[in-house]
């Protein structure tokens, strides 16, 4: 790695910590409402919903799943109706059933999945009264929950966690929207288009015939990136000029990315009244998150070792762009991964094969690395827990967290939310390499092709939405079977949570016992990170991404 690789990792952490306090604690003010404007009473009047009556935890989740159900159907309804609707300059026709169900699941859980091509399979309505809108949707549900959560562990002796409703409008006013606006207009000003034009026929320098969309694409771009939905308006992604046309643009994106994950932890910090322990977690998680980076650069930047043999040297170029840089695409493959935003500005597929393990593994660590917006915090909140009952159990004292004690019904519910990621995963994965539906879609044979198919699932299941490419999944199975990854990744560990909070809520305080404000902590949780995440997933890694690191030193390909 050379000196400006290594400067625009630490920029990157310059920008995004010192942003970090400003933006928590404004994120702070939009959960704690003084007082609400005319335009917040509105929709309060409108939905019928009462600012002062909060609700229990069970309340909540139904609100959530009630929420998710209908977003559901709405974006289902406005695919299957494409092609009657406006702003349809190719007059493309609805998706197949089964690739709307797939398209509908995916937005409606954050993840962002794309099975299709964006600019030959959505009109421009579709992408932003269906895709824009849920990319604000989506996360402003999974920032509720984290709020939920947090006011749980904050609270005493309560039976409320907040109301859903409120907390959904709250955010999508005073969060998403002003900071979209803000992000929308800076890459409109480096290129990224926002118009509503017919797609252009272009002569290329072979004198070939090519067809380009045009688009509302800034503002999809914008809330993809800062809600941690991923996806894009193009089937290249971020990898698109139109959609990431600069090295300055990729830079930008990468810090609007990171925006929240990291202020929502400063926010937590803020609301607990503990704001060492908030910065002793961001610190915890920068150290795995900079390693992953790290090793997954210096695996590019190296390259294929049968090239070197052939005096090619220069680094592994295959599937990155020039303006980014072969830094900039690993440092862009582990940040999107790290997070759950899941857009991509390079071929995952065809990255070094410890390249590609890192991003794989940033997944499958349980969205503990900064993780989505919402998501992120409350997954390693459960990390933190468990990191905690673990310590209890090793000094021989009843484990507590801010002078909560931890009891067997809070052991429980975390790790049922931790389990099912890890289910979903090696099921899935496990019927897909058994059937001929599964082998039938690969580009690619032996760990390769399994690396494939297990990124796609834990992709799905994680809500991430990126994808290692060479799996052609637009096929009936692996629609269904990814739908039901993500539906069930969503929800399976949102119930759970919530029953947390609703536990913690009525806890009484007592004295703290354990320093969760310490280097001591701070390396407990980067081990419990990787014993719970990388451990439960080393059999099947080795099966993929290390059997193919080995033996690429061997001479042995898998085209």
């Amino acid at each position: 790695m050379q000196i400006g690789d290594w400067t625009q990792l630490g920029f990157l952490i310059l920008i995004v910590t010192l942003l970090t306090k400003p933006l928590g604690t404004y994120l702070y003010a939009v959960l704690h409402p003084v007082k609400t404007t005319r335009v917040e009473r509105f929709f309060y009047r409108v939905c019928g919903i009462d600012l002062a009556v909060e609700q229990g935890w069970k309340e909540y989740l139904k609100s959530v799943l009630i929420f998710s159900a209908v977003s559901l159907l709405f974006t289902s309804v406005l695919l299957a109706l494409q092609g009657w609707l406006p702003l349809n300059p190719e007059n493309l026709g609805a998706p197949s059933w089964d690739l709307n169900l797939n398209i509908a699941t995916a937005f409606m859980t954050n993840t962002d999945w794309q099975s299709y091509s964006g600019e030959s399979t959505l009109s421009y309505f579709s992408q932003m009264a269906a895709l824009t809108v849920q990319n604000f949707a989506s996360a402003a549900v999974g920032l509720s929950v984290a709020a939920a959560l947090v006011r749980g562990i904050a609270r005493t002796r309560g039976t409320t966690i907040g109301n859903f409703w409120v907390d959904l409008i709250r955010t999508t006013l005073y969060l998403f929207l002003p900071l979209s606006i803000i992000g929308a207009t800076c890459l409109l000003a480096e290129g990224v288009p926002q118009n509503f034009r017919s797609y252009v026929t272009a002569t290329t320098l072979e004198g070939a015939q090519q067809t380009i969309a045009q688009g509302p694409v800034a503002s999809q771009e914008a809330i993809k990136l800062i809600g941690s939905n991923g996806g894009g308006f193009f089937n290249a992604s971020a990898a698109h000029p139109y959609e990431n046309p600069t090295p300055f643009s990729n830079f930008l994106q990468m810090v609007l990315i990171l925006l929240i994950p990291l202020a929502q932890i400063f926010t937590f910090g803020r609301w607990v009244k503990n704001k060492k322990h908030a910065w002793c977690m961001l610190a915890a998680l920068m150290v795995v998150f900079v390693s992953g980076a790290t090793l997954c650069g210096y695996a590019e930047i190296r390259g294929n070792p049968e090239m070197e043999h052939l005096g090619l040297t220069g680094g592994n170029w295959e599937g990155k762009e020039q303006r980014i840089g072969i830094f900039g695409s690993a440092l862009y493959a582990c940040l999107t991964t790290a997070t759950s935003c899941g857009s991509v500005n390079s071929m995952h597929d065809s990255f070094t094969p410890f390249g590609g393990f890192i991003p794989m593994l940033n997944m499958e660590l349980g969205s503990a690395i900064f993780g989505g917006v919402g998501s992120g915090l409350y997954s390693v909140l459960l990390f933190v827990l468990l990191a905690l009952f673990i310590a209890g159990l090793i000094i021989g004292r009843t484990p507590e967290y801010l002078g909560k004690k931890i009891e067997a019904y809070d052991i429980k519910m975390t790790v049922l939310s931790i389990l099912p990621y890890v289910v979903l995963v090696h099921l899935f994965t496990a019927i897909s390499c058994t059937s001929q539906w599964g082998l039938s879609s690969l580009n690619n044979t032996g760990p390769h092709g399994f690396s494939e198919m297990l990124y796609a699932f834990s992709s799905a299941a994680a809500n991430n939405g990126s994808a290692f490419a060479g799996l052609s999944t637009n096929t009936v199975p692996y629609n269904l079977s990814l739908a039901t990854a993500m539906l069930f990744g969503r929800f399976l560990i949102i119930a759970p949570v919530l029953a947390l909070a609703g536990s913690f809520v009525q806890k009484q305080v007592h004295p703290k016992t354990f320093p969760i404000s310490s280097f001591l902590f701070i390396a407990i949780l980067v081990g419990v990170i990787f014993l719970v995440g990388a451990l439960t997933f080393l059999p099947a890694l080795t099966m993929g991404p290390i059997l193919e690191h080995f033996v690429l030193f061997r001479g042995k390909l898998f085209p």
